[in-house]
């Protein structure tokens, strides 16, 4: 009989790392979690084979708990608060590895990291591994269809937030009627809603949500989930478009049953090219 095969999580919060170990789960792996205090859902912590908790801005116990677990390959998965990465106590390899960027953001810290993990043999895997099934394709998701006029600023929406997130500032934007509402950045995705709901005042706003040119799927893959669909709802945003194949909508059913409950459209999208 061949030895169990063992993936690492490194976890935070919202519900990817459970939706991950349910997958997981389902392939019969065996799953060591790294968790962070303040961050990961105790819930999902109880569904894994072993965990160890950790604050955040440690790397050289969470390397040595992989080390002992066996654990030769991992993902990094779910949300870290924004303000805590201004607020971090970095242990010593931390340190180093921030001391070697010249920019620190998202990307770069965590491309660092990942780097980092493969010099002691644990390989970063993309974060969409086993989860192809919620990579919606193109064409209508939940809720009601766009009309012609709304597939024409979807395609508006996605041309402006690709440009956006070229440039590392966010990875969606609020439009109505081919105009650009609100531009996430920093703050993330609910407060961008909000932000653009309350401009757009409640009518034929769209949520538009891509991921970034040459999009590193280790990390930083847009996600959708229950409470993206209820902040539009909140916010008056009747319509939520995606990239297709490169978007991962988690809680499937509970975001199928918001969509059809408040009326909001979701919608999965292809880039199209600038002939087109």
């Amino acid at each position: 009989m061949s030895e169990q095969r063992t993936v690492g999580i490194i976890a935070g919060r919202g519900i990817f790392p459970a939706t991950f170990v349910e997958a997981a789960k389902k392939k019969g792996l065996r799953i060591v979690m790294a968790a962070f205090k303040g961050e990961t859902e105790p819930e999902v912590a109880e569904e894994v084979e072993v965990v160890e908790w950790f604050r955040v801005g440690q790397l050289a116990k969470p390397i040595k708990f992989f080390h002992q677990q066996g654990v030769s390959e991992c993902v990094m998965i779910g949300q870290i608060t924004p303000g805590r990465l201004f607020d971090l106590r970095p242990d010593l390899r931390v340190i180093k590895i921030l001391a070697s960027l010249k920019e620190r953001n998202a990307e770069t810290m965590f491309s660092a990291v990942a780097a980092d993990l493969g010099e002691e043999g644990i390989e970063v895997l993309p974060s969409t591994t086993y989860l192809e099934e919620y990579l919606p394709g193109p064409g209508p998701v939940f809720g009601p269809k766009l009309d012609e006029a709304g597939l024409s600023d979807a395609a508006y929406g996605i041309r402006m937030a690709k440009e956006v997130s070229r440039l590392d500032i966010g990875q969606s934007v609020i439009v109505r009627d081919g105009t650009v509402l609100a531009v996430e950045a920093f703050e993330g995705t609910n407060k961008c809603v909000r932000r653009g709901g309350d401009l757009g005042k409640g009518k034929n706003v769209k949520l538009v949500k891509v991921s970034k040119p040459g999009q590193d799927l280790r990390f930083d893959v847009p996600v959708v989930g229950p409470d993206t669909i209820l902040a539009c709802q909140a916010s008056g945003v009747s319509a939520v478009v995606i990239e297709a194949r490169q978007t991962l909508v988690l809680g499937m059913g509970k975001v199928r049953e918001l969509c059809e409950t408040h009326r909001i459209s979701l919608h999965a999208l292809e880039e199209l090219s600038p002939a087109e």
